[in-house]
């Protein structure tokens, strides 16, 4: 029995899973919001509580770099150490993988019906693969092929500087800096950065925000607000933001390919590109993914493919737990 766990600025998922006939099988599962607690030795202890399964291994993918079995979050005022998990927990060792791996390595364990393919491509299959997730952050990861195989690994690629590339994303860049300082990737391409958009071509009268828009950003989710009113074309200010948000998400997507030279494939993860598929369908995404210059012609061959299942960072710390490789 393995406890995995996926913890985010917003919420944290924890499951217990356990192996038959070779695949992983999804038990008991609990959601937590991440800012009810003072840690994640909390939330472990919450669901140990309620489900106190005999535990042989654990791993956990968080949203923040992982140094020496300890992560400091960039989005939580938390610190993570595997050795106090592990005593917690009464074992040997918990292994603590940042989520964006976590999330690469869940890519494994997933079918065909949890993918939705945006370019088939034509993989090499012996090439290298990334995958890149928005969501209360950016987070970025890339595979390498070696010995026969795919290899993830860890990045905090998001957190690099954002390059605007019109006289348009100069001024957001402008706009942006003016309030944040540093403007990264994270900046633009996450749930936060889809409202900074908004609020940038609302304050630079690109339009008028519509009074139902206003009521729904009121003590709720504006970035899910934003998007909704984008896709229900209720609000023309909306749609030129998310139209805005998907161009950087796949000028940033064909960064990542570029410098993971993802042959193989890039995954879009996260739990922002399942709810926007109808506009990353759109041909916007694949021109910016491909907008390269003279690599266009590599990047069209790049098979990109979005992740549809919620739970792939779990699946992935569970697969991590139980095996030091693919």
């Amino acid at each position: 029995m393995i406890l995995a766990g996926d913890v985010g600025g917003t919420a944290t998922r924890l499951a217990l899973f356990h192996l038959e006939r070779g695949a992983l099988c999804a038990g008991a599962t609990e959601r937590y919001r991440s800012r009810d607690y003072p840690g994640l030795l909390q939330i472990v202890r919450a669901f140990r509580a309620a489900h106190p399964d005999t535990v042989e291994g654990a791993a956990f993918g968080i949203a923040g770099p992982v140094r020496a079995g300890r992560v400091e979050t960039p989005n939580l005022p938390w610190v993570i150490a595997s050795d106090t998990l592990a005593r917690e927990l009464a074992l040997p060792q918990v292994r603590l993988l940042n989520d964006l791996e976590a999330n690469a390595w869940g890519v494994f364990t997933l079918e065909e019906k949890d993918f939705a393919v945006l370019s088939e491509g034509s993989a090499e299959p012996e090439g290298n693969a990334a995958i890149i997730s928005a969501g209360t952050g950016l987070g970025e990861a890339g595979y390498h092929w070696y010995g026969g195989e795919l290899r993830p690994f860890a990045s905090e690629g998001g957190h690099a500087d954002y390059a605007p590339h019109d006289e348009r994303t100069v001024r957001l860049w402008r706009w942006l800096h003016a309030r944040h300082g540093h403007v990264s990737w994270e900046r633009v391409v996450s749930g936060p950065g889809l409202v900074d958009i908004y609020n940038f071509l609302r304050d630079t009268g690109r339009d008028t925000p519509s009074p139902a828009l206003v009521e729904a950003m009121v003590g709720g989710d504006q970035a899910a607000a934003i998007s909704s009113a984008a896709l229900a074309r209720t609000d023309r200010l909306a749609e030129d933001a998310l139209d805005l948000f998907v161009d950087a998400y796949g000028r940033e997507a064909g960064n990542l390919a570029l410098k993971t030279k993802a042959t193989r494939g890039i995954w879009i993860g996260g739990g922002i590109a399942p709810k926007i598929l109808p506009r990353l369908k759109r041909p916007g995404f694949l021109e910016a993914f491909r907008d390269k210059g003279r690599f266009a012609g590599m990047m069209e061959a790049i098979p990109v493919r979005v992740v549809l299942n919620e739970a792939t960072a779990l699946r992935g710390a569970a697969l991590h737990a139980l095996s030091s490789r693919p």
